[in-house]
């Protein structure tokens, strides 16, 4: 049987191969060497990876590869070639192991870490071509995953990671890494994980079997395209947090209203941190994490708010217009007795609304022992404008209280004429 490139003599588009069921052409493909197969496993008019074609452009392929016998390296020429020639574009690659997770052991994860590395580094084409990366069992001890998952693969958007229970991964950053998503399916010893940035329409992270998982920074400022997410589908069956920063870099919230949802992952957490809320957003709408988080002992809220930033034509084309949170309080509340022992406010102004925050959660908080009011931390563009007529600075009930005077109004806007003798309060300029 012979093969011409996808065309024959009954017409430009059509080929013998074309003309055969499927039952057919897996029948043949069955009886033929794995490299004959791979070379038409797309079949005919698409049989890409053995002859390349100009004309022809894949726009995406999904390929699963056992590490076992020599699969890849005959997998890997054609992958190669396919790329190099232009005809793929888009890879999506999965290295799939046979075993049993309860017979990988380290010995057998470094073992498919070296193959996967080998294969990169013999076929590096395809490390360019990766849109979406799969592994499984793979043992990162001895194996330079960052360099190669954020220098080399710069069109990665999706990255799926399944270990064993012997993983010793603790710590996972990313920072500024485009992916379209992340799931950690497991890992058993990951402690902390915190991704900088990310561009997506919905969420960026899912969390499967994370045990050990302590400590969680998802940091974003969310773009027009971005819909946000409900975090507790994140989250899922994650129940050991013990720390968890949601940073918002002073654009619109990126968490959908929830609040019951939340009490099981939120079960263990003792530190929750707001950062980068737009100054003119209101706070309110934070109570009901801590009142799905009760046990939580420190609490610290950061707002936003920079004059040097201007909101502009294509700041507005990057983001979407800031919109005031629409979490609805009083319609979720467990009655518990929080245990929030310290309150901080960072970027602190007598505004009305960080006001009134502020004396909510001192009345639903009968632990409260220490307040800590600080300045906005400085900035050198900021400073600048500060030497601009005043007419052009931040407004007056924007700025932090300057001097015993103005520090003694804000303690009696909050605790009144006497002070609680059971709270501390604290003033911190930057």
């Amino acid at each position: 049987m012979e093969l011409n490139n996808g065309q024959s003599q009954r017409g430009e588009d059509e080929d013998r191969f074309s003309m055969l069921s499927d039952d057919f052409l897996l029948s043949i493909l069955a009886r033929v060497s794995i490299t004959t197969a791979a070379r038409t496993s797309v079949l005919s008019t698409r049989s890409f990876l053995g002859t390349p074609q100009s004309e022809a452009t894949i726009s995406r392929l999904q390929l699963e590869l056992y590490l076992i016998n020599n699969y890849s390296d005959v997998v890997g020429p054609l992958l190669g070639e396919a790329i190099d020639f232009g005809t793929l574009k888009d890879l999506d690659l999965a290295f799939v192991d046979e075993e049993e997770p309860a017979d990988c052991n380290d010995e057998h994860m470094l073992h498919q870490a070296s193959v996967v590395d080998g294969f990169f580094s013999a076929y590096p084409s395809v490390i360019h071509c990766l849109t979406r990366l799969s592994l499984d069992y793979v043992c990162f001890a001895k194996w330079d995953m960052h360099h190669l998952l954020f220098d080399c693969c710069k069109q990665l958007q999706s990255l799926l990671l399944t270990n064993s229970p012997d993983s010793h991964l603790a710590v996972l950053e990313l920072q500024t890494c485009c992916f379209g998503k992340l799931e950690v399916l497991h890992l058993p010893k990951l402690e902390r994980l915190c991704w900088d940035g990310w561009i997506c329409s919905n969420a960026p992270l899912s969390l499967g079997v994370v045990p050990s998982l302590t400590e969680l920074h998802l940091i974003c400022a969310a773009t027009d395209v971005f819909q946000g997410f409900k975090l507790s589908d994140v989250l899922r069956d994650t129940t050991t947090l013990h720390n968890l920063t949601l940073s918002f870099q002073g654009e619109k919230l990126w968490l959908q209203p929830e609040g019951e949802q939340l009490c099981t992952v939120f079960n263990k957490l003792r530190k929750l941190s707001l950062h980068y809320i737009f100054v003119d957003f209101d706070l309110l709408w934070t109570i009901v994490l801590l009142e799905a988080a009760p046990s939580v002992e420190i609490f610290e809220v950061e707002v936003w708010e920079h004059p040097c930033i201007v909101d502009d034509e294509e700041r507005r084309q990057n983001y979407s217009e800031r919109i005031n949170p629409s979490w609805k309080v009083d319609e979720f509340a467990t009655h518990e007795e929080w245990l929030l022992k310290e309150l901080q406010v960072i970027g602190f102004a007598p505004m009305e609304q960080q006001l009134t925050f502020i004396r909510t959660v001192m009345n639903r908080a009968p632990n409260l022992r220490t307040l800590v009011l600080k300045d906005y931390p400085s900035c050198e563009d900021c400073e600048e404008i500060g030497a601009l007529p005043h007419s052009e600075r931040l407004p007056k009930e924007h700025e932090f209280p300057k001097g015993t005077d103005e520090k003694d109004v804000v303690v009696k806007q909050l605790v009144g004429e006497i002070a609680s003798p059971h709270l501390q309060m604290i003033f911190v300029d930057q």
